[in-house]
């Protein structure tokens, strides 16, 4: 009867344990969703997109650009087509993105993956689509395009290098890059 009595208060004391160790790591994760902002990636406003400083470059150039006015980072970014597209692809480029920064594995000059040009590039269309439908019409007048699908060939960056992030992109080539400023 004695070892039961004591097997029990084990069994009791490793409960407690168990039950404190989790609540701690509760705390921790709760911590580290606070730390690192994870909200603010639900949202639209392109402040988030700053919360790790090697977006600064980006989002000071897009601040100056035409496109600061009416399009955040997301509608260029993102799909459009539908919120499951758009979370599915917001967690995969969230995913890279925590990787990448954590572990240190990217370039100064950031660039877009193959996925994430398509989806800017249907953006562009989708968004100034009379201006595409001319261009395609009078390509061979103004435009050299080798395929009058413009989604599969030219990149709309490929001459409008400006838009909207600057000529440039590296963590030198924005002025006041690593304290961007609010456009007022």
């Amino acid at each position: 009867m004695e070892k039961k009595f004591r097997s029990e208060g084990a069994e009791e004391r490793i409960k407690k344990v168990a039950i404190f160790a989790s609540v701690i790591a509760i705390i921790i994760f709760i911590y580290l969703i606070y730390l690192s902002k994870a909200f603010s990636y639900l949202s639209k406003d392109p402040k988030a997109c700053i919360n790790c400083h090697v977006m600064n470059t980006q989002y000071a150039t897009w601040q100056r650009s035409s496109h600061a006015r009416d399009v955040t980072c997301i509608e260029c970014h993102l799909p459009t087509d539908g919120v499951i597209n758009k979370y599915i692809a917001k967690s995969v480029d969230g995913w890279n993105h925590t990787v990448a920064f954590t572990f240190d594995t990217y370039d100064n000059a950031i660039k877009i993956s193959d996925d994430g040009a398509s989806r800017v590039q249907k953006n562009c269309i989708s968004c100034h689509r009379s201006i595409v439908s001319t261009l395609i019409y009078n390509a061979d007048k103004y435009h050299n395009f080798d395929d009058e699908n413009i989604e599969n060939g030219r990149k709309c960056w490929s001459c409008h290098k400006e838009v909207p992030h600057g000529k440039v992109r590296s963590l030198t080539s924005a002025p006041d890059n690593l304290s961007v400023k609010e456009i007022k």
